[in-house]
């Protein structure tokens, strides 16, 4: 008689791999050192910062357009180049 491979599905796959990770890895605490540092780098800024983000949106509007100018005016060099270059013929 032939065996027959069980099929695993992933999630199955998933559970134990798992399990297998709780049971080997240890929960480790962060010094308090790291955790005032972060405290420090992750703040919420503050209502004034945030309004004048908001207000300053037509200098984003400005780069963008500027950035997408620049970007059709690339492609726009690309394709003439392309163009005449292409059109020559080896002989």
């Amino acid at each position: 008689m032939t065996k027959r491979k069980k099929i695993i599905t992933p999630e199955e796959e998933l559970e134990a791999l798992e399990s297998h990770l709780a049971v080997t890895l240890k929960p480790v605490r962060p010094t308090k050192e790291i955790v005032l540092r972060l405290k420090e780098r992750i703040h919420m800024p503050a209502r004034d910062e945030i309004v004048l983000r908001f207000n300053d949106w037509r200098r984003l509007f400005l780069v963008f357009g500027g950035v997408l100018s620049g970007m059709m005016l690339l492609v726009t060099l690309a394709r003439a180049f392309y163009y005449l270059v292409g059109r020559r013929s080896p002989m």
